[in-house]
């Protein structure tokens, strides 16, 4: 129902985001294990060191160096990150406002398990490559991944936290400090070849018996449960969400603006254990189970029933798109007709999407079509349901040539990025002067 995004601290995340598979233990092989700083009453190994120095340079397809004169003053530079993690972590762990529930640390354990299998085209495959990094098992590395995702949200639950109560207050660089970073970071990402566009994306809608007989389905269902039906066990036999219906209706842990506003309505004003009556938004009809609660978060189950579409239904909103496109080439305003017809659930204005992450039936419609230009009408395939693919046309607003990243382009992102960055590193810097910290000599 939702697409979640979550961008940790630049210091941590390129430990974990791109799916590095650590080398375990291969680290404590190759040099003689020793204590080599110590954050409080935690010591930190020299093994832990290099295996996240092999996690970090694996995900950049790159190889250590052999040499300790070139590989030491990169394990001085990780000892520093794994000194200032740790201590945020302590800091977490003794502030009671600071929580991350089981399930957020599972969903997150999910999400990278599910990113790293993707990129192998077997089970055996992936079980291979996990034992080369030194993980015995698919479950000895979730048991690895679901300690360091536990320590990873509860870091960032606690920069939230500091925010939240105006302790981390964003530091605004000067302009000097901006192209200083900016410098150093050149030339070690290009800018990809981007596409800006406006569309107009029209769903085939349910005529009114169809809805008539999802909504009674819907309230038979509703029925059942109240008479002590087993929620999750009806979901996985009722509902037409494909996202949770394996999970028995599980939606996990959300806050406001990650569902439809109709949905999160029903949803924030329930109590723990109950279900509500149907719940109708442009995907159907939902019974939500509410089973628990947080200060701005709700953990959810649902049940989805779509009433049906037709052919009828499908010939009518082809028809529409056609004619909103001879509109749109006569003249017509975009913005005008998206607010009149276009699908709620589809984003109107794509800025600066990299050309290679757009989806086949996009790539195809885009193809020699200049800025300012219309794209014909084109199908939306669903995959699950053939007569409930959309139909869209599409305005390019604006495109951008592969090259290198300019000022301009960054300076704002670059800007917050780098004030976040600052605010965070003087913290730190206070809290390593009211900590025990000993770094020893490698």
């Amino acid at each position: 129902m939702s697409l979640r995004v979550r961008v940790g601290f630049a210091v941590w995340a390129a430990l974990l985001m791109g799916a590095a598979l650590p080398l375990a233990g291969q680290a404590a092989t190759e040099a003689a294990d020793r204590i080599i700083a110590v954050v409080g009453s935690r010591p930190i190994l020299l093994s832990e060191v290099d295996e996240q120095i092999n996690a970090r340079m694996q995900a950049q397809n790159q190889k250590p160096p052999n040499d300790t004169a070139q590989l030491n003053p990169i394990r001085r530079q990780m000892i520093q990150e794994m000194v200032d993690l740790e201590l945020l972590y302590q800091m977490a762990l003794n502030d009671t406002t600071v929580k991350v529930t089981d399930e957020q640390v599972n969903a997150a354990v999910d999400e990278q398990v599910r990113n790293v299998r993707r990129r192998y085209p077997s089970d055996q495959a992936y079980r291979a490559d996990l034992e080369k990094s030194g993980f015995l098992s698919p479950e000895e590395y979730r048991r690895w991944l679901t300690e360091t995702q536990r320590k990873e949200l509860i870091r960032n639950a606690l920069l939230d936290h500091l925010r939240g109560g105006g302790k981390l207050k964003a530091v605004i660089p000067t302009d000097r400090e901006l192209r200083v970073a900016f410098e150093q970071q050149k030339g070690t990402q290009k800018r990809p070849e981007t596409v800006s566009f406006k569309q107009v994306v029209i769903p085939p809608k349910p005529n009114a018996a169809a809805r008539e007989r999802a909504l009674k389905h819907a309230d038979s269902i509703l029925v059942e449960l109240r008479n002590g039906a087993d929620f999750e066990t009806a979901a996985k036999r009722f509902s037409m969400d494909p996202a949770s219906k394996e999970q028995g209706g599980s939606l996990g842990w959300f806050r406001r603006g990650q569902m439809e506003t109709k949905f999160e309505d029903a949803a924030f004003s329930m109590r723990p254990g109950t279900i509500s009556p149907p719940v109708e938004t442009a995907y159907g009809f939902h019974i939500i189970q509410v089973e628990r609660i947080q200060p701005a978060e709700v953990s959810a189950r649902h049940i989805l029933i779509m009433p049906e579409i037709t052919q009828a239904d499908q010939d009518s909103a082809g028809a529409l798109a056609a004619r909103l496109a001879a509109m749109l080439e006569a003249g017509a305003d975009i913005d005008s007709i998206t607010r009149a017809f276009a699908d709620p659930l589809e984003e109107k204005d794509v800025r600066d999407l990299p050309a290679d992450k757009l989806l086949p039936a996009y790539a195809a419609a885009f193809k020699d079509i200049p800025a300012g230009g219309f794209t014909p009408v084109f199908k939306l395939e669903s995959p699950a349901d053939p007569l409930r693919s959309k139909f869209a046309v599409a305005m390019i607003t604006d495109r951008q040539a592969a090259g290198e990243y300019k000022y301009e382009d960054v300076k704002d992102r670059l800007r917050t990025q780098l004030g976040d960055q600052m605010a965070i590193r003087r913290y730190l810097d206070r809290l390593r002067a009211a900590s025990y910290v000993d770094v020893r000599e490698l």
